[in-house]
């Protein structure tokens, strides 16, 4: 797991952030959808795909003048597709003072002639990586549960309109 993982530290500048003066969070959804799929590729070397952005949970505001930083890493393998984690953490670069600003769970797709492609299973090794491997498969069932529903959505929407 520790091969994967990717660390992308940015500048919050004002044309970053709404009228309150935080971080928009697209920009940030961004930031995270970039750093998940170069850790994904890491690790299936091969190219890769969102599939879902299974949760993006925004913890603390980032403020104009912060630094923002995220780090992403393999937390869990299928055949193709992998369970991405990305820790977003703020930084006030005047006084030092740290938060946990976002934690966010995507998952990838390994592409091979347009096809899923077959992957490596991720190792864990810390007691951290341990963890959230350990955890992957309640978010797994989550996130199944999640699409079916999406599906029922989508086939209610196609009736519909």
């Amino acid at each position: 797991m520790k091969e994967t993982k990717t660390i992308k530290t940015a500048h919050v500048l004002p044309p970053d952030t709404n009228h309150h003066g935080t971080m928009f969070g697209g920009k940030l959804m961004a930031y995270i959808d970039d750093v998940a799929s170069i850790a994904a590729a890491k690790h299936a070397r091969k190219p890769v795909v969102t599939a879902s952005t299974d949760s993006v949970d925004f913890l603390q505001p980032i403020k104009v003048g912060d630094a923002v930083t995220l780090e992403a890493m393999v937390t869990y393998t299928g055949k193709s597709s992998m369970e991405i984690c990305v820790k977003v953490t703020s930084e006030e670069l005047l006084t030092g003072k740290t938060n946990v600003a976002a934690i966010s769970f995507l998952t990838f797709v390994a592409i091979e002639d347009g096809k899923p492609a077959i992957i490596p299973e991720v190792v864990p090794e810390s007691e951290e990586e341990i963890w959230l491997n350990e955890t992957a498969q309640n978010r797994a069932e989550h996130r199944k549960a999640r699409k079916m529903h999406s599906q029922e959505l989508a086939e209610f929407f196609r009736k519909a309109y």
